[in-house]
């Protein structure tokens, strides 16, 4: 079991839950907001996407992500950044035709990806360890192992700690060969996404198998999707992780209630006290992860 927990919160996502929530963040000033909100509540780190400000739709623009830089560091609130850069991944099959990418392709290369970490230096940035079929559909996400060394080099150049978004095994087996190689600057940090189909299923023996897997030293968290979001808090503090929460991947508090960011990571914290942990501020938690500050990412 781990006793010291650090939470993160994933406070908007990119997937399409406008619409089925009254209140998912839209705009850099909302995201800004959330994350704010979240980290008063108590999370000691926030994950961030941005969304198309007219649309609502998942995106990736700089502009974006830098509005809602400058708004949090901008607040006095002290919270860890950990900026997606898990977009610029999706390829929709064409149909008839496989070879011409059909409507929400949004493909670029790993660099391109990282823009807005270049610029903007977080503590923490996201890379999306493989390739998955994503959903019922012909959606796929492309991550290949080319792309994720480069990403990966890049990346420890810059000073930034990846965050290792596993959705399944092979993903962990991917991510270790590169902290084997010398990519990935310890501890190593890992996030089990469980639940997202088609990856990883949401329950223990999915998150133990992956667990075990991990390299010597590792730091590790883990989150379910929707209804599986707290059982899995529970299930990642017990198994020795860290926990993740957030309207990104579930949006109700109770069957039939809208939660907000704050009231998920206060029920997350609320558990996490009852098993008898306790959670790290981002102060705790920046030691754990051995993080470099944005000030000194930038000048190393």
């Amino acid at each position: 079991m781990n006793t010291e927990v650090i939470v993160t919160c994933a406070v908007t996502g990119a997937g399409d839950t406008v619409g089925k929530h009254p209140a998912i963040p839209v705009t850099p000033e909302q995201i800004a907001n959330a994350v704010i909100e979240a980290a008063n509540a108590g999370a000691a780190v926030t994950h961030i996407h941005v969304r198309d400000p007219k649309t609502g739709q998942g995106g990736r623009h700089p502009d974006w992500y830098r509005e809602v830089v400058e708004r949090v560091r901008g607040s006095g609130v002290d919270v860890i950044i950990n900026l997606s850069a898990g977009m610029g991944g999706d390829y929709v099959v064409g149909d008839p035709d496989p070879l011409k990418p059909g409507p929400g392709t949004d493909l670029v290369g790993p660099m391109e990806r990282l823009r807005h970490v270049e610029e903007l230096l977080p503590e923490i940035c996201t890379l999306d360890c493989g390739t998955l079929n994503y959903g019922d559909g012909n959606l796929t996400y492309i991550s290949t192992p080319a792309m994720l060394r480069t990403a990966a080099r890049r990346v420890q150049e810059l000073g930034v700690k990846p965050e290792l978004e596993c959705f399944d095994m092979g993903h962990v087996w991917l991510a270790q060969q590169m902290h084997s190689e010398g990519l990935l600057d310890d501890p190593p940090m890992f996030q089990l996404c469980l639940g997202i189909p088609y990856g990883a299923p949401a329950d223990t023996n999915a998150m133990k198998a992956m667990r075990d897997e991990l390299p010597e030293g590792a730091v590790w968290a883990a989150f379910g999707i929707s209804r599986h979001q707290m059982p899995m808090v529970a299930q990642s503090v017990l198994l020795g992780g860290h926990v993740r929460v957030g309207l990104e991947d579930n949006l109700y508090l109770k069957k039939g209630v809208f939660a907000s960011n704050g009231q998920l990571v206060e029920k997350a914290i609320q558990i996490i006290e009852l098993l008898g942990a306790r959670t790290l501020t981002p102060a705790e938690a920046r030691v754990k992860l051995r993080l470099k500050t944005a000030r000194t990412a930038a000048v190393s």
